[in-house]
C-alpha cells in the first residue's frame, strides 16, 4: 500500500518519514518531489581504461559541484551520479521509492538505473544515478525538481534496519554522491553484505 498525501504528512508529523528541508508544494497525491543538489560524480574516461568491481571506484570519478544560479549539462549517452538536495529519512517499518517524473522522462533524462529504494532505517540524500539517453545534452538545474518519492509501510518492523552494525550498510547517512562500493563484496567478511 502506497501512502496517500494524508498519510504522508501524519507520517512526518510522527517522525516515521522524515524529509529536511521540506519545500512548498512538494507533497503531491502520493508521493513527496524531491530536488537536485549541487554536486556530481563524473567518470574520469581520459584517464581510466575500465571498471573493475573488485577495486574502489573513487579515483575514477571527478567532483564537480555548481554554483547556486549554476547548471550542469548531461550529454547524449552520459551516465553521472547526483543526489537529491533534500536528505530523506524512514522509520525500521517503512521503505521509500525514488521514481523519475514524466516531465523529465520525456526529455530522456533517467534519474535511477536500479538503486530507487530507500531502505528501512536509512536516512540519506540519496544518490541519483543520472542518464541521458536522448539526443540533445540537457541543462539541469541546482534544487530543480528532480524526481518523487513515494513511501510504504512494512507488514512488521525490520529485525535490522539499515545503518545496523551486524549488516554491512555501505551507504548509510550519505549526504554526497556516493560512488560503487561493490568492491566491498569481495572482502571476506562474516556479516551479511548489502
Amino acid at each position: 500500500m502506497i501512502l496517500s498525501d494524508k498519510d504522508i504528512k501524519s507520517a512526518i508529523k510522527s517522525g516515521r518519514i522524515t524529509i529536511k528541508p521540506l519545500l512548498k508544494k512538494s507533497i503531491q497525491p502520493a508521493s513527496v518531489d524531491v530536488h537536485l543538489d549541487n554536486q556530481f560524480l563524473v567518470f574520469d574516461v581520459a584517464q581510466n581504461t575500465c571498471i573493475d568491481v573488485k577495486k574502489p571506484v573513487n579515483n575514477l570519478m571527478k567532483k564537480n559541484i555548481i554554483g547556486k544560479n549554476g547548471y550542469f549539462i548531461i550529454h547524449p549517452g552520459e551516465f553521472v551520479l547526483g543526489n537529491t538536495y533534500e536528505k530523506i529519512g524512514v522509520a525500521d517499518d517503512m521503505v521509500g521509492r525514488l521514481e523519475g517524473k514524466s516531465s523529465l522522462g520525456r526529455l530522456g533524462l533517467i534519474i535511477h538505473a536500479t538503486a530507487g529504494y530507500l531502505d528501512p532505517g536509512n536516512n540519506l540524500k540519496l544518490t541519483l544515478e543520472l542518464s541521458n539517453i536522448g539526443k540533445l545534452p540537457i541543462k539541469l538545474y541546482y534544487k530543480m525538481p528532480i524526481a518523487q518519492m513515494s513511501f510504504t509501510p512494512l507488514s512488521s518492523h525490520a529485525e535490522i534496519p539499515y545503518g545496523d552494525k551486524r549488516i554491512n550498510s555501505k551507504y548509510y547517512g550519505a549526504e554526497e554522491p556516493q560512488a560503487s562500493m561493490m568492491y566491498k563484496n569481495f572482502r571476506k567478511n562474516k556479516n551479511r553484505l548489502t
